[in-house]
C-alpha cells in the first residue's frame, strides 16, 4: 500500500509538471496563434479589431499568474478553448470526434499484437531450436525492419487499389449512417483491416522477441529447476512459474504502448485518411492551431502517466516483491 501511495503521489506531481510545461512552452514561442492568423491578412485590421479577435478566440492578455490559474481551471474541466483552424468549434468537440476512432484502432491492434506476440514468444522459447523458433524470428524481423508507412502504402496500393479487397480510406462507408447495427459495424471492421493489419504485422515481432528473450532467461533460474524436480507438469511450470515472471517486462512495455495509443497511429491515420487524433494533430501543426495542439500533447502525456500507474498497480498483483517496498 505504501508503494502505491508513493507512486500515485509521484504521478500527480508529474501530471502537474506536464500541465505547467504545457502552459509555459506555447508562451515562450515568438508571437501567438492570432498574430500568425492575422499575418495572412496583410495588416488590414486595426488594433481594436485585432483585440476583438483575440477576445473571440479566448486569449487572455492579463497577468501571467492569472492566466496560469485560469488555464488550470479550464484544463481540469476539460475546456481547452476554441480551435483556430475550425473556428468556432471547441477543441474538446474536435478531440471527442477523433478520440473514439483512435482508441478503437489502437486498442484492438495493441491487444492483438500483445497477446499474439507474447504467446508466440512463450511457445518458441519453450521449444527452442524447433521449426517455429527457426522461422518466426527471421520472418517477423523482416517485416518489422521496413518503415511502417512504406508497408502501409504497399498494402493500400495492392489490397485496396489494385485488388479492391478492402476500402482505401475513412473509418466506414460514406453511404452508411452511424448506428448500432451490423451493416455499420461490419463496415467499420472492414475499414479497419488494412490500417490495423499493417500495425500488427510490424509490431508483433517486437513483442514475440522480447518475450522469447525474457522467457529463456527465466527458464535458467533455480526455481524453475526446483519446480521441475518437484514433479510438476510441464504446463504448470511453463505458465505458473516461467511465463508469469517473464511477462513482467512485457507488461511494462504494454503500459507504455497503451499510453502512446493516442499518438501512435499518426502515420496510419495519415496514410489511410483515418479520422483519428493523429490526423487532427498533424492538421493542428500545419495550421498553427495552438489550442488544439496543446490539448493533444497534454492528452498524450496524461495518457502515458495513467497507463504507467495502471502498470504499477498490476505489478503489485503479479510480483510479490513489490508489496514489501
Amino acid at each position: 500500500m505504501k508503494y502505491l501511495i508513493r507512486q500515485i503521489g509521484l504521478y500527480l506531481l508529474a501530471a502537474w509538471a506536464s500541465l505547467t510545461l504545457n502552459f509555459i512552452l506555447p508562451r515562450t514561442m515568438p508571437g501567438d496563434p492570432v498574430t500568425a492568423l492575422l499575418g495572412r491578412m496583410h495588416g488590414r485590421l486595426n488594433p481594436a479589431e485585432i483585440e476583438a479577435i483575440k477576445q473571440a478566440y479566448g486569449f487572455n492578455t492579463g497577468p501571467i499568474l492569472d492566466q496560469y490559474f485560469q488555464y488550470l481551471s479550464h484544463a481540469l474541466r476539460g475546456d481547452f478553448g476554441i480551435s483556430i483552424s475550425a473556428y468556432p468549434a471547441k477543441v474538446s468537440t474536435i478531440i471527442a470526434t477523433g478520440f473514439m476512432w483512435t482508441l478503437l484502432l489502437g486498442a484492438i491492434t495493441l491487444a492483438i499484437s500483445f497477446v499474439l506476440g507474447t504467446a508466440l514468444g512463450v511457445l518458441i522459447a519453450w521449444r527452442r531450436s524447433g521449426f517455429l523458433d527457426s522461422t518466426l524470428p527471421g520472418l517477423t524481423g523482416f517485416f518489422g525492419s521496413f518503415p511502417y508507412f512504406w508497408l502501409a502504402m504497399v498494402a493500400l496500393y495492392f489490397l485496396g487499389f489494385k485488388l479492391g479487397w478492402f476500402p482505401m480510406s475513412h473509418a466506414y462507408s460514406d453511404y452508411i449512417s452511424p448506428g448500432f447495427n451490423w451493416e455499420y459495424i461490419s463496415s467499420v471492421l472492414k475499414h479497419m483491416v488494412l490500417p490495423g493489419g499493417t500495425i500488427i504485422l510490424v509490431s508483433v515481432g517486437g513483442w514475440m522477441m522480447g518475450m522469447r528473450s525474457t522467457m529463456i532467461a527465466v527458464l535458467n533460474e533455480d526455481y524453475i529447476t526446483m519446480a521441475e524436480a518437484k514433479g510438476l507438469s510441464q504446463r504448470t511450470v511453463m505458465f505458473r512459474y516461467a511465463m508469469r515472471n517473464a511477462l513482467l517486462p512485457n507488461i511494462t512495455q504494454f503500459g507504455m504502448s497503451v499510453g502512446f495509443i493516442l499518438a501512435g497511429q499518426l502515420l496510419t491515420e495519415m496514410v489511410f485518411s483515418y479520422p483519428g487524433l493523429g490526423f487532427y494533430l498533424v492538421r493542428s501543426v500545419t495550421t498553427l492551431d495552438y489550442p488544439l495542439m496543446q490539448a493533444l500533447f497534454l492528452m498524450i502525456t496524461l495518457a502515458v502517466l495513467a497507463a504507467n500507474l495502471l502498470v504499477d498497480i498490476l505489478y503489485v498483483r503479479l510480483d510479490p516483491r513489490v508489496r514489501v517496498r
